[in-house]
């Protein structure tokens, strides 16, 4: 039950950190509960997918068997599922009615699919050591990826000129992050591991001030918004 209880609670912590970022008009309980969900449900489809690309993986070692691992297996999979649900059950939905919303959505959907993996990894290693660990990178990353997502699907949502390439950066920026965080990991090398958490950092530096852009171009703040620059 201690480690059931250590494995949920980062997620619903930082559920309730956006939440709470979710400053002029927050989401109806009932989305977000369906993100969690809809994100908890995708580790179905995404396992058997992985699982398929493994086969052709395993064949590699080294740096390049780290390398796609990291950016085909997890990250490539885990993000386009992630943006796919993003996608089709809240882009267009008439809750999705500022920049902000789109960090809410995609954060909360990166937490339901971080909710069953943490699960499963930390009553699968029954450890609470890899429980503490992963609070505090594992979880946070993919909250962070989703921001970073959701950023750009806020930027798609409400600046149609650049609609089609804001799309499709909210599938690559994550994509891109995902993939180098593993790589940093699977590598398993002393460089790797010294430059992992100066990255961890820049993830949060990277995923702060967009959730600050986004709040400044609410349409609900009354102050004078300062249009993001596409980054």
């Amino acid at each position: 039950m201690n480690l059931l209880l250590l494995a949920i609670a980062p997620i619903f912590i930082l559920a309730f950190y956006l939440y709470y970022r979710d400053k002029y008009e927050k989401e109806p309980i009932g989305m977000l509960i369906k993100a969690l969900i809809a994100g908890a449900i995708i580790v179905i489809p995404i396992l058997f997918v992985e699982i398929f690309i493994t086969k052709y993986v395993d064949k590699y070692s080294g740096s390049t068997g780290a390398f796609l691992n990291a950016f085909a297996v997890a990250g490539f999979t885990e993000e386009i599922f992630k943006w796919l649900v993003v996608y089709l059950l809240f882009f267009r939905s008439r809750h999705f009615n500022e920049r902000f919303d789109g960090i809410v959505y995609a954060g909360i959907v990166s937490l339901g699919f971080a909710l069953v993996e943490n699960i499963m990894y930390v009553i699968g290693n029954d450890s609470a050591s890899v429980g503490y660990m992963r609070a505090f990178t594992a979880v946070p990353a993919h909250m962070l990826f989703g921001v970073v997502m959701g950023y750009r699907f806020g930027l798609a949502k409400f600046l149609p000129a650049s609609k089609s390439w804001q799309l499709f950066m909210a599938f690559f920026m994550p994509f891109l992050l995902h993939g180098t965080y593993d790589f940093l990991l699977m590598l398993e090398k002393t460089w790797a591991l010294l430059l992992f958490f100066p990255f961890v950092i820049f993830m949060w530096y990277f995923g702060l001030v967009r959730m600050k852009r986004h709040t400044l171009n609410s349409a609900f703040n009354n102050t004078k918004p300062v249009e993001p620059t596409d980054g």
